[in-house]
């Protein structure tokens, strides 16, 4: 009996190509549940694996290895509360919001979403999510709704002073943010996943689709098209971005979000909207000056909606025309390929990076985006170059090191994957000193 026997298993069972995280995870889960079950060799441990449903759910959770956190690439957070805002459940009265979080993990995910959309003003007692994940052990997690500090990181945790209560052992959601969010224990891949169910207004499924080979792949997005209404919003990471293209989907031009749409895009709420990707707000998390959440009666009841802001009044014109600065013309480039990247020209907003780059010189935005540029476009080797350099310039650019470790996770390089990750714990902690 060969370990390929448990690859093929992996592959059929739960869509994982063994070679997106290293045969070596493969084999390691394999002999700690083999000694576990105490099987005397493979064929042994393969027969026990084949007769016990119990063993293969085991053995599932021995390869799924849950890294996530609070507000992970808060630009989607912050898109979907903007676009489901108190307008919305106005406009759509007696309907009541229907998000599907996939794979949900731990939980993060999901309770973020509930956390940004109440601070957007949204009345969360008509937010239904469904929480899909195929760990039982991450689901019992995310049932309790208890967290260590490894679930919270970036430089703003105002959100967690704001929702959750320090207890022994971390700190704990309240039950009316976790009564908005249904946890399932489900398979995408399995036949007439999730039967009966409506549609769905928006849908993550953030770094779900890396695993999985082509077939597979397109199989899923097949799978959540049918789930997602013909208006709703698919949520990828910046990975998976090229893929959806291709599957005739097309951008929702939200900043950075990595959002589409099934169709041609409507008119986009968010435009004009200056959501910028530096670290900072990037890292940031809506805020509302208002009662915890704690506090809002889990059965219907009114909820006011959030003041809009005045806009600030117009900069009164100058009476001589000035030319722009260079500088100001060079950071508008960079914007501007933001914001083709946004609307998935990637290869437009590839080469207006670069114009910015051989003008300005090396800048760890510039090349932090650059990577995840050619990262949506596929291009895995320009896009770990690109990766390693914004690193250079700035060691503990979190996201980089982030992106890079998953990078290098999906071509098989989980020890280098793992590296990295420790790098941005090390960082995360000397910043909080």
């Amino acid at each position: 009996m060969k370990l390929d026997g448990f690859q093929q298993w992996l592959k059929d069972t739960m869509g994982l190509d063994a070679s997106t995280i290293g045969p070596t995870l493969v084999e390691r889960a394999v002999q700690r549940r083999m000694s576990a079950c105490g099987r005397a060799g493979l064929a042994d441990y393969w027969q026990w694996l084949r007769d016990s449903t119990l063993e293969q759910q085991e053995l599932i959770e021995a390869v799924v290895v849950p890294e996530t956190w609070f507000f992970r690439d808060a630009q989607a957070f912050a898109t979907l509360a903007r676009h489901f805002d108190p307008l919305w459940a106005a406009t759509h009265a007696g309907e009541r919001l229907r998000l599907l979080s996939l794979p949900c993990s731990s939980g993060e995910e999901p309770y973020t979403i509930v956390m940004s959309l109440f601070e957007a003003g949204f009345p969360i007692e008509r937010l239904d999510i469904d929480a899909v994940d195929i760990s039982e052990q991450a689901l019992g997690k995310a049932r309790r709704g208890l967290y260590g500090s490894n679930s919270f990181r970036g430089g703003d945790l105002g959100f967690r002073d704001r929702h959750f209560q320090a207890v022994a052992g971390g700190w704990q959601l309240p039950a009316s943010i976790r009564a908005r969010v249904n946890f399932i224990q489900g398979n995408v891949l399995d036949l007439g996943f999730l039967p009966g169910e409506a549609r769905y207004d928006a849908i993550f499924c953030r770094n779900l689709l890396i695993y999985f080979d082509e077939p597979t792949q397109v199989r899923t997005v097949e799978i959540l098209a049918r789930l997602l209404k013909p208006d709703g919003l698919l949520y990828v990471g910046p990975s998976e971005a090229s893929l959806l293209l291709s599957r005739g989907m097309s951008s929702a031009q939200f900043p950075m979000a990595f959002a589409f749409r099934k169709a041609a895009p409507a008119p986009n709420p968010l435009a004009g909207t200056a959501l910028q990707t530096n670290r900072r707000v990037a890292s940031e998390p809506p805020r509302r000056a208002a009662t915890p959440l704690a506090s809002v009666p889990a059965s219907p009841s009114r909820v006011s909606s959030a003041s809009q802001r005045k806009p600030a009044p117009p900069t009164p014109a100058s009476t001589s025309a000035r030319p722009a600065s260079a500088a100001t013309t060079q950071s508008s480039l960079l914007d501007t390929a933001q914001s083709l990247a946004d609307g998935g020209r990637f290869v437009e907003a590839a080469a207006a990076c670069d114009a910015y780059l051989q003008a300005q010189g090396p800048s760890a935005r510039a090349l932090y985006l650059s990577g995840l540029i050619h990262g949506a476009m596929g291009r895995d080797a320009q896009a770990e170059g690109h990766l390693r350099k914004a690193l250079y310039l700035d060691p503990c650019h979190e996201e980089a090191l982030m992106h890079l470790a998953l990078l290098l996770e999906t071509r098989g390089d989980a020890a280098a994957g793992r590296v990295l990750r420790l790098r941005a714990q090390r960082c995360r902690t000397a910043a909080s000193r």
